[in-house]
C-alpha cells in the first residue's frame, strides 16, 4: 500500500510550527527612515503617510530614545529642508551646520549606542528635485554630482554618522566616496549602497514627505528600469568592487526576484527598502477594513526577509518592533 505523504503533520500545533519554521523576523532586522525638519516642538503627519512624521530635532530625540528603547538599532535620517535653503547645486548638502549635520550630533550625544545612517543624495537639497546636478539642456551631470556627493559625505562623516547611504544613482560614486572617507580618516564609516534602485512609482509619498519630486523630467536617466533584472547585479558588482560594506534593492515588496538574486550572488549584506508607497498601501488598506493590518505588516516584512534581506528599512519599524513583543507566533 502506498504510504500518504502528510507534510500536515508539522503544521499540527503552535510549537511544531514553531520549532520548524524557517524565517523569522525580528526586531534586530529593522532599520527605522525618519523625517527631521527644522523648528521646535512640531510633528507633522505626512498626508500621504498616516502615522509617519516629520519631526523636529527635540521631538526626533524623544522618538529615538522610544524605539531604542523597544530594540531597534538603527534609524536612518531624511531631511526635510525648506525651501529657502535649496539651490540649483545642493550646496545646504555639506552646510557643516546644516540640518542634517545637527541632527546626527545630537542623536550621538542622547542616545549613543543606536547607528546612524545618512542619506547622501542631492533632490531634498535641490530647487530642482533631482539627485544630481542638471545641466541648461537638463542633462543630470554624473561626475560634477559626485564632487558634491563626496563633500555631503564627508560633512555626515564629520558629524559621526556610522554609515552612509548615497542613494544617487551616479556612476562611480561608491568608489569617490570610498576613497575620500579614507583618506580624512573616516575608514570606519560603513558604506550602504543603494545599488539596486529602480525608477519606480511607489516613491511617491516620500517625495510629499520631503518635498523633493523633480520639478522637471523623471529620474530614468540614472534610476533602473523596473523591467531589468540583470542589470540589478552588474550595479551590485560594480558598488561591491569599490567598497560598499552593505548593498540595497529599492523598492522591496515588487522586487522580491531581485533580492533574492543579489542575496545569491553576494557575501556582503542585503538590505531591502519597504518603501513609502508599499507603506502607503497597506494604511489605506487597513483604513478601510480591508485587510487586517499587523497580520499584512508581519507577512509583509517576513516576506522579503524570506526573499534573502539580512536588513529591512521600514515605517514600521516601531509598530513591528511593538507588535513583536506581544505577538502570538502561532
Amino acid at each position: 500500500m502506498l504510504q500518504t505523504t502528510r507534510p500536515r503533520r508539522l503544521r499540527r500545533t503552535p510549537a511544531l510550527r514553531r520549532l520548524v519554521r524557517e524565517t523569522i523576523l525580528t526586531v534586530d532586522d529593522l532599520i527605522y527612515p525618519m523625517f527631521v525638519m527644522e523648528g521646535k516642538n512640531t510633528r507633522e503627519e505626512v498626508p500621504s503617510m498616516p502615522g509617519a512624521y516629520r519631526y523636529t530635532l527635540d521631538l526626533l530625540l524623544k522618538e529615538i530614545a522610544e524605539v531604542a528603547a523597544l530594540g531597534v538599532n538603527a534609524i536612518a535620517l531624511f531631511p526635510a529642508v525648506p525651501p529657502e535653503k535649496k539651490d540649483d547645486l545642493g550646496s545646504e548638502s555639506y552646510n557643516p551646520e546644516g540640518l542634517i549635520q545637527q541632527t546626527v550630533r545630537a542623536i550621538k550625544q542622547a542616545t549613543p549606542d543606536i547607528l546612524v545612517i545618512t542619506d547622501v543624495a542631492l533632490d531634498p537639497f535641490t530647487t530642482h528635485g533631482h539627485d544630481g546636478l542638471v545641466d541648461q539642456n537638463g542633462i543630470i551631470l554624473n561626475d560634477p554630482t559626485i564632487e558634491v556627493l563626496v563633500k555631503m559625505s564627508l560633512s555626515q562623516a564629520a558629524a559621526g554618522t556610522d554609515i552612509v547611504a548615497p542613494s544617487d544613482m551616479m556612476d562611480g560614486r561608491i568608489g569617490a566616496i570610498r576613497l575620500a572617507l579614507d583618506e580624512q580618516g573616516y575608514e570606519h564609516v560603513a558604506i550602504l549602497a543603494y545599488s539596486a534602485k529602480y525608477a519606480s512609482a511607489y516613491y511617491g509619498p516620500f517625495r510629499d514627505a520631503l518635498g523633493s519630486a523633480p520639478k522637471s523630467g523623471d529620474k530614468k536617466t540614472y534610476q533602473m528600469d523596473p523591467a531589468n533584472s540583470r542589470e540589478a547585479l552588474k550595479e551590485i558588482y560594480l558598488d561591491i568592487a569599490e567598497g560598499a560594506d552593505i548593498v540595497m534593492v529599492k523598492p522591496a515588496l515588487a522586487y522580491l526576484d531581485i533580492i533574492a538574486k543579489v542575496k545569491a550572488e553576494t557575501d556582503l549584506p542585503v538590505a531591502a527598502y519597504n518603501v513609502s508607497g508599499e507603506y502607503a498601501m497597506i494604511r489605506a488598506a487597513a483604513q478601510m477594513g480591508w485587510i487586517d493590518e499587523k497580520k499584512v505588516i508581519l507577512e509583509t516584512l517576513t516576506s522579503m526577509k524570506r526573499a534573502g534581506a539580512d536588513m529591512i528599512l521600514t515605517y514600521f519599524a516601531k509598530e513591528v518592533a511593538l507588535i513583536l513583543s506581544t505577538v502570538d507566533r502561532s
